[in-house]
């Protein structure tokens, strides 16, 4: 049986700070230059540490989860794109066709796409889809709540249990992907709330809206967040202004910390997921790695608040989980080089004489 939110929340611990020591040791051993491998070598220690263990294993086999929802603020004419795109798009993924699907196949790695607020009917053949469809979507977020407190906790209990049983069937390494038109504006509501910044500077063009749909956007948001208190607690600020896959991204988060098994976050939805995964549960930053730095602004605001440093910066704005599955080579690699590398001593190295 998955644990529920709270019992899962209570298995989350620290990662282990011995472990990563024994790594920041082992590279000072390794046949290079101190530090000359940069910040593979920070992943490496950050991986040791939540493995707790030194060398870490190679993160393998990988999970992407694919979260799919829709958004009732939509109403508000804060996109272009009606909610029937978020169908589409998860039938695109059933059928291997969009870009996270290439990418995957690359990596060998698995893609799961879960339902957990598609509004409008997925065409086609449904083979292969987690449905676990909360509610169709949610309510305007301008209006009112966007769910009900019980609805972002069963968002989030979808995560876990998506998360639980990859870590079940073997997965090592999990990577976060989303699918719903409107998310960036929940996103945004949710990174400003989190974070303090001014809705104005976290929200961006989505899937490339124009001057007076952004004006329209940032007014939405900020009129959802005046009626919020202060503080308002994560699982009542998700229900206000989030959206059924952030929580449900939320939740795999999660699920990957309570197993110490590192999460790779993709772009701003997903930062977002982080933000409220870690007001539920502090320690679980501490398993996440930024896979990229999206141009939506809201991706580096959040990142900053999370301490995390994202490992590329191409200028994606995809989403999928596109930006995550580009940085598991690097990830799986810091792993490989902290193992396998020799050090001076195993392969006969002179080392430099002022640390001999």
């Amino acid at each position: 049986m998955t644990d529920s939110l709270e019992d899962l929340i209570a298995r989350i611990g620290e990662v282990d700070a011995a472990a990563a020591a024994a790594a920041r040791e082992r590279q000072a051993r390794l046949t290079k230059p101190a530090g000359s491998l940069g910040r593979l070598e920070e992943l490496g220690e950050r991986l040791a540490a939540i493995a707790g263990t030194c060398p870490p294993p190679v993160p393998t086999p990988v999970d992407i989860a694919v979260f799919a929802g829709d958004h009732g603020v939509l109403a508000q004419g804060v996109t272009p794109w009606p909610a029937e795109v978020t169908a589409q798009m998860v039938a695109n993924f059933l059928g291997g066709g969009a870009a996270i699907n290439v990418l995957a196949r690359q990596l060998g790695a698995t893609v799961h796409v879960v339902d957990v607020g598609v509004a409008t009917p997925i065409p086609g053949d449904h083979g292969g889809l987690v449905e676990a469809k909360v509610a169709a979507g949610t309510r305007d977020l301008a209006e009112g709540p966007a769910l009900s407190v019980a609805e972002a906790r069963a968002a989030l209990e979808v995560g876990i249990e998506v998360g639980t049983q990859a870590i079940a069937a073997g997965a090592r390494l999990l990577v976060t992907g989303d699918m719903g038109i409107g998310n960036t504006t929940a996103s945004a509501a949710l990174i400003a709330a989190l974070t303090g910044a001014d809705p104005a500077t976290v929200t961006g063009r989505g899937t490339g809206i124009d001057d007076a749909m952004l004006a329209t956007k940032v007014a939405v948001i900020e009129r959802a967040l005046r009626r919020l208190g202060a503080p308002t607690p994560p699982l009542t600020l998700l229900a206000e202004v989030g959206g059924l896959e952030i929580a449900g991204l939320a939740g795999y988060i999660l699920a990957g910390a309570a197993h110490r098994v590192p999460v790779v976050l993709d772009g701003v939805i997903a930062v977002a997921a982080a933000l409220v995964a870690r007001a539920l549960a502090p320690s679980s930053v501490d398993y996440c790695i930024a896979g990229h730095r999206s141009v939506e602004p809201g991706a580096s605001t959040g990142l900053a608040a999370l301490g995390l440093e994202p490992l590329v910066d191409l200028g994606l704005r995809l989403g999928e989980g596109s930006g995550a599955a580009l940085a598991v080579p690097l990830v799986q690699a810091a792993a490989a080089l902290l193992g396998q590398m020799a050090t001076f001593e195993s392969a006969g190295v002179i080392e430099r004489a002022d640390r001999v």
